[in-house]
């Protein structure tokens, strides 16, 4: 059953995305070779709590950590350790949130240093396919023209999005329905209503799609161990015009 959210509802999940894109910029500058990922898990929960908000992930589904930090073939749910990171990783940080019982859900995908021009573009392009989802949120259009449009960019830039993850709605529950592919064709799936909250999180690889999951029972990485990306925002669909990011970040690009 899709939930949708009244407007005070969807202002709480606005101050929960709020309180992610803001850690997410301070963890995202602390971002540098040699710090580990448990360093930065550890400034997520100090910055999270020191808003007022409650760590999503600690705990859900027996996750140990804040933060997710998912390294070059890491592609989602890579967890903190004391894995140092180095000059020219990348490195994807996924973080949540709780304001009022209510959730917000964001990711950025970062350079480490100085990377390659070709990993600079994997970077944009999977940032780019998230802002092309996310004007496809509007009223009257299905689920799937938002992943349709995630996956004609991505594979007109030669790369792979990942099928085995997907995005989902969002509110009282960090995962509710409906589920939001990265891939299909368009005018598939439920009809987008106004009160719709939606997190939209492409992840894109850089050769094939293939993804296992590691021992740990979390941290999924690339069968062929190329590098992947992923972005996400939490947003609410509108009753006119475009969708609103909950979780917009002021130096984040839209596509160009």
């Amino acid at each position: 059953m899709i939930i949708l959210k009244t407007p005070a509802e969807i202002e709480i999940m606005a101050q929960a995305s709020r309180v992610v894109a803001e850690v997410l910029q301070v963890v995202e500058r602390a971002v540098s070779p040699g710090i580990s990922t448990e360093e930065l898990d550890q400034i997520a929960e100090k910055e999270i709590r020191a808003r007022g908000a409650i760590p999503a992930f600690k705990g859900y589904r027996n996750y140990p950590k804040t933060l997710c930090v998912s390294v070059n073939e890491q592609v989602v749910h890579g967890i903190p350790s004391k894995r140092k990171l180095k000059e020219g990783d990348i490195v994807g940080l996924d973080l949540g949130a709780i304001v009022g019982g209510f959730y917000g859900d964001s990711a950025v995908t970062v350079a480490v240093g100085r990377v390659s021009e070709d990993v600079l573009r994997l970077i944009k392009v999977t940032e780019q396919a998230l802002y092309l989802g996310i004007e496809q949120a509007v009223v009257g259009n299905r689920i799937s023209d938002i992943s349709h449009a995630v996956q004609r960019h991505v594979e007109s830039a030669g790369y792979s999005v990942v099928t085995e993850f997907v995005g989902h709605g969002i509110g009282r529950q960090l995962h509710e329905e409906p589920q939001v592919p990265n891939y299909g064709k368009p005018g598939q799936g439920p009809r987008l209503q106004s009160g719709m909250v939606l997190a939209i999180e492409p992840m894109v690889n850089m050769g094939g799609s293939a993804v296992r999951i590691l021992d740990d029972r979390w941290t999924a990485v690339t069968v062929d161990g190329s590098l992947s990306a992923h972005f996400e925002h939490t947003i609410a669909v509108q009753p006119n015009g475009p969708a609103k990011i909950l979780s917009w970040r002021p130096e984040a690009v839209a596509c160009s």
